[in-house]
């Protein structure tokens, strides 16, 4: 683990910048969702974020013998909780007429489960990996969904 990870809980400036970084993520990434008209949208992202964020802190305040190894299980802890968390916003229907299958909502589950990593990377400090994970999550975003227009989808066998 990067020792700008390991912070002095008096080091307001430190924490303040990592959990406003965690927020502006997530207010980037939610903003282009919120004007998609998607469920998950700003509030949901920045809050997301910052949860990750602080998660992280947490035990990067505490004195411990392994602080790294209490950051480990609060990552997994996360990446479990923000797994539920996705699941609520995917959704299955089906169409009558048609006897199709829809789900609608994998996108924004995946998104925040990158949000709440590109929190946590912001919590422990990680700036270089925040800045690119959310210049590319935007890019997936925004990019792909164009390419995605261009896609011809054919009318193989159901699975």
């Amino acid at each position: 683990m990067v020792n700008s990870v390991l912070i002095n809980p008096n080091d307001l400036t430190s924490i303040l910048l990592r959990l406003s970084a965690a927020v502006l993520i997530g207010g980037l990434v939610g903003w282009t969702r919120q004007r998609s008209g998607k469920a998950a949208g700003l509030r949901t992202h920045m809050l997301v974020t910052m949860t990750a964020a602080i998660l992280v802190l947490i035990p990067a305040q505490i004195k411990s013998a392994q602080p790294e190894a209490s950051i480990s299980y609060v990552l997994q802890g996360i990446s479990n909780g923000v797994g539920f968390l996705g699941a609520g916003v995917i959704l299955r229907s089906s169409d009558v007429d048609s006897r199709q299958l829809k789900i609608k909502g994998l996108t924004s589950a995946s998104e925040i489960w990158v949000s709440a990593a590109l929190g946590a990377c912001s919590g422990c400090g990680l700036w270089l990996i925040s800045l690119m994970g959310t210049v590319l999550m935007l890019l997936v975003l925004v990019v792909a969904k164009r390419l995605e227009r261009l896609i011809v989808v054919g009318g193989g066998d159901d699975l």
